[in-house]
This record gives structure tokens, C-alpha cells and sequence, in this order.
């Protein structure tokens, strides 16, 4: 299966070069239709793809160039990136985003078929990599990585799912490529392959463990924040694209910067924008994009995601995916400090925002924070039928989630919330008197 997945995607990556690019020019010249391929339901992409797309920003700035040409966006969805960077090699995709290593495969691709693409800015990123989750089933006994040894998991191989994967399980010593079983699925295939249980536990991106939590299909197992280690979804665009309309790059790098602001700005109306284009519900969006949501977003390309990049190559070299790549060529800022101005230094060293607990009142157009889990669950307790979603920020890494699906522990006066047992477990074991209480206790204490 892997194998035949694998197959599948090199076909798609080796399409013939001969079609007609995506800025295709029509009759007199006037018209210009530049091709933007994104992922509507990777809402860590939202700023350059499903957001961006409803807002109309990009139409926007290219109308106001004032070049004498009339401009044309045709936006493309696809389900995951490889399909995007078939197009952009094939000449058919002007500008795309996706997630870190789908970015690599991205470049590698572009230089092996002589069609070079660059990262030209970020859309949503994670410092610690919390994008990344690995689920089990609601009633699995799983409880650690560790039981993960000889079992059946559902990853796309290729994406940083698989990447936080393969690392997660290295470090709890077993073996990624033999210490399990892993099934190479796309995540709609997984979810399902999950639930029928053809498949022992789930490792994937944004926003599908959410999404699963969410429904009571899964729980978490591991918070993808706990390597540590940098998680981001970026725009490429071909280098013969952004060379011949540098003026047209720039625009949608402005236009996404406008995005970004927007959704910044307007947190909960972002979240049922995204909601209503992609059907997923608004209470998962707002879990990744809220105002202290898992993901931050910024389009600046920050060293820290580009340093996080080069660590992933050997991650795509040890599956056989690539070869080295020259992460410093493939990395191209200079349209987007074009395209901010000023403002790209002051984004560069800004810093996500601390972790809070946030409550979504039912019919509210905006959410109310709390200085600490105890009062969300004070407050939860008081307005039971009230409450559409409170989210509460794991207690050792920051990583939001549903206040109903973490996991609770009481530690004296104090109620910590983690994203998976394991982290709450080893909390436990270094305090004692700690220990793990249900959801429904932790409400009774607050009380």
C-alpha cells in the first residue's frame, strides 16, 4: 500500500512540463489569470488560501496595480500539497501553500524538474510543533507512545504529521520504520480507517485531530508541542513567475498580510468565514486560528521555521523521499519585506501571544478570556447550557484545546489542564499529592 501511494504521488509530481502556464494571457494581452493553489480544509493556511479567497483581498490589490491589465484569479483546492506542487512544476500553479515538509518536497521537485519554486512567506506556524497531533480511537487503551509498538498508524507519509511521527516515536526508542505498522492514508482515509478500526492510532495536521476530538471520534495520545521543535504552512511561488510579475507576488503578499490582520483583528468572525467555506465547525476552527489559538500567524519568514526546515530534510532523506536540498536558495523574502515595508521588521521579532482560556458563549460574536483554567471552569460550571466552546491551554506545553477533552489534574488548589495522558501522568509523578480527576470533578471543584 505504501508503496503503490508512493508510485501515485511520483506520477502525479512527473506531469508533462508541455501545458500552458497558470498566468495565461488572452487575445490582446489585457487579461492575466494567475492560478493560486491552496487547501481550504488546512485552515493553518487560511491567510493565503480560504480566508484570503472570501475576503477578496488579492482581487483587490491586483485592480489597483494599474498596469492596464485586467486580472483573473483562479483558485485551485486540493486536499493536501503534493497535487499543488504537480501543477506548480507542470507550470500550472503560480503561487501555492502548504504545510513545512510538503514545502521541501516542494522545492525538490522544482529543482530535479529544472522548474524552481521558493518559500516566499509563512501563512500560520507553532514554535513548539503542536500542529501535529497523534489520536487513538475514544475508547483505546493506549495511553503512551510506548503502546504504540507493533500497532497499526495512519500517516501521510511525506507531511509534517508523519514527520512529528517518526520523531515522537524515536525518541520513546522504537523504530518508525519497523517498530510499527504504518499505513501511508490520506487523512479523510485515516479518520475513517480509525474509526472502523482498521487503524490503532492517527498522526496528522490540522485540522483533522481537532476535528475528531471535537465529534467523539478520537482523543488525543501525543501533543505534537512536546518535541519542541518549530511547525509552520508557507507560500511557494515559481521562481519564472515571481521573476516575470514580481508586481503580482507582491500584491498577494500584501493582500495576505491584510488577511492575516483580519483574522488578527477578528478572531470569531474569521473562524465562521473559514467555517462556512470549508464546513468544518467554527468551534475546531477557532481552536488552531483564535485569538490564542494553537496556531499564530505572521508572514514573515522568521529564522527560528527556517532553522526548523533544515532539520526536517533528513527526515524526508531517511524515507527516501528526497535528497539534500539547499533550504537557503529554496527560502526567498525579498518580495515579502517588499511587499510590508516597514512593517516586515516589526513582524519578524514579534512573538505569539501568551497562552490563555478562552469561553465562546453561545450567540456571541466574540470570546471572553481567563486568567487561569480554575475561573473557565468557575465560569463553565455557572452557564452550562450557555457555553458553545471554552478551550484551555495545556499546562507544560500551551498547546490549546477543548476544555471537556483534556485531560484534568488537581494539584492542591490548582486544576491543570494537558492535551494527553501521558503528559499528565508524568506532571503527577514529579508532584506529589498530585493527581488525575475527570472533567466532571475538575467542574465540581471550581465550583
Amino acid at each position: 500500500m505504501k508503496r503503490t501511494a508512493l508510485a501515485a504521488s511520483a506520477a502525479l509530481l512527473l506531469l508533462p512540463l508541455t501545458a500552458c502556464g497558470g498566468s495565461a494571457e488572452a487575445g490582446d494581452g489585457s487579461t492575466v489569470t494567475i492560478t493560486v493553489g491552496y487547501q481550504s480544509k488546512t485552515i493553518n493556511t487560511v491567510t493565503a488560501g480560504t480566508l484570503l479567497r472570501s475576503l477578496g483581498y488579492f482581487e483587490k490589490e491586483l485592480n489597483s496595480l494599474g498596469d492596464g491589465k485586467h486580472y483573473k484569479v483562479d483558485w485551485q483546492d486540493y486536499a493536501t500539497g503534493a497535487p499543488i506542487t504537480a501543477q506548480m512544476t507542470a507550470g500550472k500553479i503560480d503561487i501555492g501553500s502548504m504545510g513545512d515538509f510538503p514545502l521541501l518536497i516542494n522545492a525538490a521537485r522544482g529543482k530535479q524538474l529544472g522548474k524552481p519554486t521558493h518559500l516566499v512567506s509563512v501563512t500560520g506556524y507553532n514554535l513548539r510543533g503542536g500542529l501535529n497531533t497523534i489520536v487513538t480511537s475514544p475508547n483505546s487503551k493506549l495511553a503512551s507512545l510506548t503502546d504504540l509498538k507493533g500497532k497499526k498508524v495512519s500517516t501521510s507519509v511525506g507531511s509534517a504529521a508523519d514527520g512529528t511521527l517518526v520523531r515522537a516515536l524515536q525518541r520513546a526508542g522504537i523504530d518508525p520504520d519497523k517498530g510499527i505498522e504504518k499505513l501511508n492514508q490520506q487523512p479523510a482515509v485515516g479518520a475513517s480507517a480509525l474509526s472502523a478500526g482498521s487503524a490503532d492510532a492517527l498522526s496528522q495536521f490540522v485540522a483533522w485531530p481537532g476535528l475528531l476530538t471535537f465529534q467523539g471520534k478520537a482523543k488525543a495520545l501525543y501533543d505534537g508541542a512536546q518535541l519542541k521543535l518549530p511547525t509552520f504552512h508557507g507560500v511557494t511561488a515559481r521562481e519564472d513567475f515571481a521573476q516575470q510579475r514580481p508586481a503580482v507576488l507582491e500584491a498577494f503578499l500584501k493582500a495576505q498580510a491584510e488577511a492575516t490582520d483580519y483574522l488578527n483583528d477578528h478572531p470569531v468572525t474569521a473562524a465562521e468565514k473559514v467555517a462556512e467555506a470549508t464546513g468544518l465547525p467554527a468551534e475546531v476552527v477557532y481552536l488552531y486560528n483564535g485569538a490564542y489559538g494553537i496556531s499564530t500567524f505572521d508572514p514573515a519568514v522568521k529564522p527560528q521555521l527556517v532553522s526548523a526546515l533544515k532539520k526536517d530534510v533528513s527526515v524526508l532523506k531517511s524515507a527516501k523521499l528526497t535528497g539534500d536540498i539547499d533550504v537557503d536558495s529554496f527560502v526567498d523574502d525579498q518580495y515579502v519585506k517588499k511587499a510590508l515595508g516597514a512593517r516586515y521588521t516589526e513582524r519578524l521579532s514579534a512573538t505569539p501571544p501568551a497562552a490563555a482560556s478562552e469561553v465562546w458563549p453561545k450567540g456571541a460574536d466574540k470570546t471572553t478570556s481567563f486568567k487561569s483554567p480554575a475561573e473557565l471552569l468557575s465560569y463553565v460550571g455557572k452557564h452550562k447550557d450557555g457555553i458553545r466552546a471554552a478551550y484551555v491551554p495545556d499546562a507544560t506545553t500551551g498547546t490549546l484545546w477543548f476544555a471537556d477533552k483534556a485531560v484534568w489534574v488537581a494539584d492542591g488548589g490548582r486544576l491543570l489542564p494537558f492535551v494527553a495522558p501521558a503528559t499528565a501522568k508524568t506532571y503527577v509523578a514529579g508532584h506529589g499529592g498530585a493527581r488525575i480527576i475527570t472533567y466532571a470533578d475538575a467542574l465540581g471543584q471550581a465550583s
